[in-house]
């Protein structure tokens, strides 16, 4: 079996109807629906899928198409930075698949959403055609409205299908292929937005903080926090317990104490493990130990012999 996981970021978090009618392009033959998630602060939902690459490409495409439909650029805000209705669609190769799988996936559906949607796109990670757009931020400097007014033109920041110009509702779309990511935010027990821009600052990497670390501050007043905001990109250089303690460790330096952390989406059992072992002081420990991956192991293991 030849699996994909998609993991695509939508601008709407506060209509589950409208974010239950995109997830129902995923619930299709040869797709996995594995999780949906909202968030009315960022007002962004993101789905996780699994399938075969073919079938998940057509349920992305069809998943863009509600999209461009239900959500309007011009009318949202929201704290997390967005240039799409459908704001980046990334493929992660799974079983029996390759990261060449994957950049394949997302280029031709890149050109398949500006033939349908007429959504200009970018193409970032190891999907890019261009080294300088590799990095999400890079594309999306200045969001939506700074594409609308123009900066969609500019020397370097023309989309590699479709345009010149921004869907007048959709914006645009970034399609790409990576290696899996952990989303993973420590809450503040602060009003102070500063102290959170100072953190995010300091333990992001293109700041000089930890590698493979990218991260923003996100002012929840509303319940009395200030989110340091993570996408973890390689839990494999910078852990999550490591990205955790540098945090927890820089507010407590200013007499702030973390409220609690939070998962977006799915994590893979080797990035909790690693939490585990470093909780526990284990010297040695592997995902082998785990009761339900043993078993599972055995029963495909028996499923096989009988095949």
């Amino acid at each position: 079996m030849r699996l994909m996981e998609a993991i695509p970021n939508f601008s709407e978090g506060r209509r589950p109807e409208v974010v239950d009618r995109i997830a129902a392009a995923f619930r299709r033959p040869d797709v996995f629906l594995l999780d949906q998630e909202m968030d009315a602060t960022h007002n962004r939902a993101v789905i996780t899928a699994v399938g075969d690459p073919n079938a998940l490409r057509q349920a992305c495409l069809d998943a863009c198409a509600v999209a461009c439909e239900l959500i309007d650029l011009t009318r949202h805000q929201g704290e997390h930075p967005r240039m799409g209705a459908t704001d980046v669609i990334p493929f992660v190769p799974l079983a029996g698949t390759t990261s060449e799988d994957a950049v394949s996936v997302a280029r031709q559906l890149a050109g398949e959403i500006w033939q349908r949607l007429a959504i200009p796109t970018y193409l970032y990670e190891d999907a890019a055609h261009d080294p300088n757009r590799r990095l999400l931020p890079a594309i999306r400097k200045g969001g939506f409205e700074a594409l609308r007014d123009g900066a969609i033109r500019e020397a370097g920041r023309l989309p590699d299908v479709g345009g010149p110009d921004v869907h007048p509702t959709a914006g645009v779309t970034a399609v790409g292929a990576r290696k899996p990511l952990v989303a993973f935010n420590v809450n503040l027990a602060t009003t102070d937005l500063e102290l959170g821009k100072r953190i995010a600052r300091a333990v992001r990497e293109s700041s000089g903080g930890l590698p493979k670390v990218r991260a923003m501050a996100v002012d929840m007043r509303e319940s009395g926090r200030v989110q340091v905001s993570m996408n973890l990109t390689d839990t494999d250089t910078t852990p999550i317990f490591q990205a955790y303690e540098f945090v927890a460790q820089a507010a407590a330096a200013e007499g702030v104490a973390v409220a609690e952390s939070e998962v977006i989406g799915l994590v893979g059992l080797g990035a909790l493990a690693d939490v585990a072992k470093s909780a526990l002081q284990v010297g040695a420990f592997s995902t082998g130990q785990v009761l339900e991956n043993k078993l599972l192991a055995v029963l495909s293991e028996q499923t096989h012999e009988a095949s």
